[in-house]
């Protein structure tokens, strides 16, 4: 039974009034939920589901875009130029010389290919996002292993979509800006704005994913939909945050190439791929502790 437009509201309230809690009482909660749920360990899981997702989820998208041969390089391009911007230039080097690789051997013939192994991997991340979802919401998986993964296969499908459309929301819009820059004689104004945003389309991007799977994923019996909830946005701020302290570490303190030597790249790129599980986990606790205080748990 869906509930009242009432109610709705009421929880909507009680998400950003966080459940009754004060700031300082959440923050030990959610640290609390952390070491009991082991999140820390649950991000390596997410980490290594991650990887074996990434490059076959390259695959597909770069298949796709032949699809569009007379935009193909510029998708990439667009691809690309968003992983610059979050991954630490050695695992983004790493990245991109792969990406180029898989796009001289991408053809429609791999398509099918591509989709199971794509469909297959990225939703056994899901998977693994899932089942941690149940264990931070304390609750038992009751869906079934099938119905779960048709579930994860939705979810990916779901974010594949997204992340399609913001390639081409940046590709679109970037012609869009040269053509007023141009019209207009404001160049430097025009790019200022269109960075901008840019970067709201990317945050705004992160929090429908994290919502989206923060509804679809753990096994509650009663759903309610918030298009923005303090976990996605400090979920999603945390990334941000984190991928760009990454960088600039790596930038001024890189023991990695030292330690690992011509593994370095593949071990900063796992860093990164866990420091993405692990804000998205910390999202999770903040709207399962929050759950729990309205209702009184």
């Amino acid at each position: 039974m869906a509930p009242s437009g009432s109610s709705t509201g009421k929880q909507l309230e009680s998400a950003w009034k966080l459940g009754g809690l004060t700031f300082w009482q959440l923050t030990g909660k959610v640290i609390h939920g952390i070491q009991e749920d082991d999140l820390f360990g649950r991000a390596s899981e997410l980490a290594y589901n991650f990887l074996l997702a990434l490059f076959p989820l390259l695959l597909f998208m770069l298949t796709l875009f032949g699809l569009f041969a007379s935009r193909s390089n510029e998708l990439q391009s667009s691809l690309l130029s968003y992983f610059a911007d979050f991954l630490p230039p050695s695992a983004f080097q790493l990245l991109k010389a792969i990406t180029i690789e898989m796009a001289a051997n991408a053809t429609s013939g791999k398509l099918t290919f591509g989709i199971i192994l794509t469909l297959w991997f990225a939703s056994g991340g899901m998977s693994s996002m899932i089942s941690t979802l149940d264990a931070v919401y304390h609750v038992r998986e009751s869906r079934g292993w099938l119905w779960g993964r048709v579930i994860a296969l939705g979810l990916t499908i779901a974010i594949l979509t997204l992340l399609m459309t913001s390639l081409f929301i940046v590709l679109v819009g970037g012609h869009f800006s040269d053509w007023m820059a141009i019209k207009l004689h404001l160049t430097s104004i025009i790019l200022i704005v269109w960075k901008v945003l840019q970067w709201v389309s990317v945050v705004l991007f992160l929090t429908l994913s994290f919502a989206l799977i923060y509804y679809f994923g753990p096994s509650l019996e009663q759903r309610r939909w918030h298009w923005m909830t303090p976990g996605s946005i400090f979920g999603a701020f945390l990334w941000l945050v984190a991928s760009a302290g990454l960088r600039v570490y790596l930038h001024f303190f890189n023991t990695y190439t030292a330690t690992y030597g011509s593994l370095a790249a593949i071990m900063i790129l796992l860093v990164w791929l866990y420091v993405t599980g692990l804000s998205f986990l910390i999202g999770g606790e903040i709207n399962a502790q929050i759950e729990r205080a309205a209702m009184g748990g």
